[in-house]
Formats: C-alpha cells, sequence, structure tokens
C-alpha cells in the first residue's frame, strides 16, 4: 500500500489510464509504458539491488585485507544521494525469490539476444561465494577441519520476519557443512517447520540456548533481533569452544573480543 511507484504495462492505454486510475488513492508516481519495458523495469530494479548488495559484499573482503570497517564504509556511502544506504549491509548474500529469479531472467534474455551479460553473471557469482566462504571461514576458525564438529545456525529464513526459505543461504551452508563432516543444529523463530524437510540432516531446535549447547561454533546466518538481545555470556558458557561466525554483523567486534569470543564478522 505505500510502493515508491506503480508501473503499468500495456498495449492497450485506455485500459492502462482506467488501471492507473485505480492506482492515484496510493499517491505513487504512475509510469505507463508497454509490456515488455514494464517487465524490464521490475527485472532491472531488482537485479541493481541484488548489484548493490554483491557489490558490497566484494568490498567486504578488500576491507579485511585492509584493514577498513565495511559497516563504516556503507555508512559514509550511504550518505551520497546518488548512492544511497539502502542494500549496502554486507553478509551472507540475497536470497529468496525475487532477487535469484530476476536477476537469472535478465541474464537469460541477454543470452538469447547473444549478448554476454558480465555485470549479471558476477552479481551472481559474487553472492553465491558468500556463502562458500562462510563456511571456508569456521573450519578455519576451527583449526581447519569441520569433520566431527557441531555447528549452530542461528536463523534459517533468507532474511528475518518470514519463514520463507526459498534460495536461503542457510541451506547451500548447512549442506556444505555436512558434507565437509560437521553435525549441525539449527533455530530459528519461524522458520524450523518449513526448513525441516528441506535439510532433513539438521537438527531443528526451538530455543537458541538449547541449540547452542555443546556446539563447537555458531553461525549467524539471520538478522533476526532476537539474535541481537541474546545473553552473550550464557551463550559462551553453553559453546564447548566460544565460536562464532557473524554473517550478518550483528554484534560489534570489541564487545565479542571482550567477552572472549572468538569471533569474525564480514568485512570488519
Amino acid at each position: 500500500m505505500s510502493p515508491h511507484r506503480t508501473v503499468i504495462g500495456s498495449l492497450d492505454r485506455d485500459a492502462a489510464n482506467k488501471v492507473a486510475q485505480l492506482h492515484l488513492p496510493l499517491r505513487a508516481p504512475i509510469v505507463i509504458t508497454d509490456l515488455r519495458t514494464a517487465e524490464m523495469i521490475k527485472y532491472a530494479s531488482n537485479a541493481f539491488l541484488a548489484t548493490k548488495i554483491s557489490f558490497i559484499n566484494e568490498l567486504a573482503d578488500l576491507c579485511e585485507r585492509v584493514g577498513a570497517d565495511v559497516k563504516e564504509v556503507a555508512a559514509g556511502m550511504g550518505y551520497d544521494a546518488r548512492i544511497g544506504r539502502h542494500f549496502l549491509d554486507a553478509g551472507l548474500g540475497w536470497g529468496g525469490s525475487c532477487f535469484p529469479k530476476d536477476v537469472e531472467a535478465l541474464a537469460f534474455m541477454a543470452k538469447e539476444k547473444n549478448l554476454e551479460p558480465a555485470i549479471l553473471n558476477s552479481v551472481m557469482k559474487v553472492n553465491y561465494d558468500r556463502r562458500k566462504t562462510a563456511v571456508h571461514y569456521v573450519e578455519s576458525m576451527l583449526g581447519g577441519s569441520l569433520k566431527g564438529k557441531t555447528i549452530g545456525l542461528l536463523g534459517l529464513a533468507f532474511k528475518p520476519n518470514t519463514d520463507d526459505m526459498r534460495d536461503a543461504p542457510s541451506i547451500t551452508i548447512a549442506e556444505a557443512l555436512v558434507e565437509a563432516g560437521a553435525k549441525v543444529r539449527a533455530y530459528d523463530p519461524v522458520a524450523v517447520e518449513v526448513a525441516r524437510p528441506i535439510l532433513p540432516a539438521v537438527d531443528m531446535f526451538d530455543e537458541p540456548y538449547k541449540m547452542a549447547q555443546g556446539c563447537d561454533a555458531l553461525m549467524v546466518i539471520t538478522e533476526w533481533n532476537e539474535f541481537k538481545q541474546l545473553d552473550l555470556e550464557k551463550v559462551k558458557s553453553l559453546l564447548k569452544s566460544p565460536v562464532i561466525f557473524d554473517g550478518r554483523n550483528i554484534y560489534e567486534p570489541a564487545l565479542m573480543q571482550e567477552l572472549g569470543f572468538t569471533y569474525r564478522a564480514v568485512g570488519r
């Protein structure tokens, strides 16, 4: 009910104008165009937002190497009105239904017309590489091997405030952990039942502290507010080793170090 704009594609201008009249109460800009252009606006908008996410994630790797803080970099960039702050959160990348589908659709259209969608292909590669990188980080934090280790996942849904598991980073990460010989546990405030049939090898818990007990490491997968409010000292006492990989940058590195965690964030 609060759109940035309403895009109407039609071959019949009179019909388009009538549909536009229905949308006037929303008090948002209305774009009337042909069918192909309307479709392209939708795909291109989501692909551009996905590009911003992949860009800041690639930049996060460079920030780690040079000693910069990607959160502060993103904040500084966001003050430029030409760039904006939205979708500049480094982490595990995008998932869900819209971004993957629309980026792939654009890339497919380009290939069908004998074009090489280099940027779109890179956006997808950078995004999905984040998931592999997260597993490698945890592996290195645990001495180079995940075999026999118990890893707890904080969050399963692709974003907070939903139980949507479509193309969720948690799926790829959990499967990679299991393949590497780890035992995987998980907790999500609402997505456990949806995730259970998708990830049958993962032990699902209904409470985060129960899930954390006896784990060799935790991975923050979804930035639920509940995880930001966890009693971290209690979490530390429950873990077999105080190792946390924060895939969503929800904790402050200085605080985690002060609490005695072996802690790694993204781009910080």
